[in-house]
Formats: structure tokens, C-alpha cells, sequence
């Protein structure tokens, strides 16, 4: 009777947990793709000192299809969620949008929509026509917010911590595309979004 008991009550916590995701959560990740990412993770914050370098923004169909348009690659994209997933061994956070802003949904998932084959931005300027993880998010809520911030831009580095010295990475990243570095343009990056008081973040429990 006791192990009953035990596995029932083990069961309705088990169930409690499990997150049910929603049109217009947002998915924090940490990917390894090499040197990249370690520079990223080495000059970002996420929430509770969390490494984030990917993100994307779910939307589900009416057939109960979960997807993730994400700028990853060669363009923005439109991920079945169990391939978004695929990406990480790490825990998943889910930033969901507090009540009184879920609102901007109605422009943002479409407006997500329209750019599925913009280029990916591997010059990570904004607004140059072009779309890095991040900044795909961050213009969705702009649009959305009659083209008012939602989040917030800050200005970039590439450079190692307290250090005057850009990541070798970098330097042969920006070098084969022919550009200077954008030292201190305006940008984004998931972990500063993961901060954000405009949305609340949990694990995502399968």
C-alpha cells in the first residue's frame, strides 16, 4: 500500500512539473559550436549565471505542432521543436512573456513568419537586412510594439574579459568577411534577454 501511495504522489509531482509550452515562449539554450561560443559565453550573463548562446520563439499549430523560428545557419528558420532541442545537452529555460505583454504576440509570431529565408547575420550588425539568433527576437517585439524597444540593445565586444584583446576567433572571423570588427555597436545576445523584467524563466521539464 505504501509504494501505492509513494508512486502515485511521485507521479502527480512529476506531472505538476512538466512545462506546457506556448505560442510565443522563448527557448534559451547553450550550443557548442567551438570557439564562437565559448567567446560569447565568456563576455554574456544569462539568468542565474546561466550560459546562453542560441535562443528562438515556439509557436504551435493547429494540429498541436510545436516549431521554433530561429535565425541559425544560413537564414532564419522555422525548427520542429524536438530538432531545437536536439542542439544541446544542457537544460532548456523557457521565457515567458508576463500577462500584460502577451498582447505583442499577434504581431510578433507573424512577423517571425515573414522572415523565414532572411540571411543569417554573420557580420552581427543591426538592422543591415540580416538576422543573428537574438536580434530576430528582438525586432519581432520592436514590430510588434508599434516599432517602440521591447528589449534592449547594449553595446557589443569582442573582446576577452578586462582585457584590450579581441578573441582570436574574431579576428578570423570578421577578417575573412572583410569588415572591422563592431567593437561597441549596438546589439544583443540571449543571455541579456534571459534578464529581462519583462519575462519570467523556468526549466523546461519534459
Amino acid at each position: 500500500m505504501k509504494n501505492i501511495i509513494f508512486f502515485l504522489l511521485f507521479s502527480i509531482s512529476a506531472f505538476a512539473q512538466k512545462t506546457e509550452l506556448k505560442n510565443g515562449d522563448l527557448l534559451f539554450i547553450n550550443i557548442n559550436c567551438g570557439g564562437m561560443c565559448d567567446a560569447i559565453n565568456a563576455v554574456t550573463n544569462g539568468y542565474n549565471n546561466n550560459d546562453f548562446n542560441h535562443m528562438g520563439l515556439v509557436v504551435k499549430t493547429a494540429k498541436n505542432e510545436y516549431f521554433v523560428y530561429e535565425a541559425i545557419g544560413n537564414a532564419v528558420v522555422k525548427t520542429p521543436l524536438k530538432n531545437f532541442f536536439a542542439y544541446t545537452k544542457n537544460p532548456v529555460y523557457v521565457g515567458t512573456l508576463k500577462r500584460k505583454y502577451v498582447y505583442l504576440l499577434s504581431k510578433a509570431i507573424p512577423f517571425c513568419e515573414e522572415q523565414l529565408g532572411v540571411p543569417y547575420d554573420d557580420d552581427f550588425l543591426y538592422d543591415n537586412g540580416k538576422y543573428y539568433c537574438s536580434e530576430l527576437i528582438y525586432d519581432a517585439f520592436k514590430f510588434a510594439n508599434n516599432n517602440k524597444p521591447f528589449f534592449k540593445l547594449f553595446p557589443m565586444t569582442y573582446k576577452e574579459p578586462e582585457s584590450d584583446n579581441f578573441f582570436p576567433v574574431w579576428v578570423e572571423h570578421f577578417a575573412k568577411r572583410g569588415i572591422e570588427i563592431p567593437e561597441g555597436k549596438p546589439g544583443c545576445n540571449p543571455g541579456g534577454m534571459s534578464l529581462d523584467k519583462k519575462i519570467t524563466l523556468k526549466v523546461f521539464q519534459m
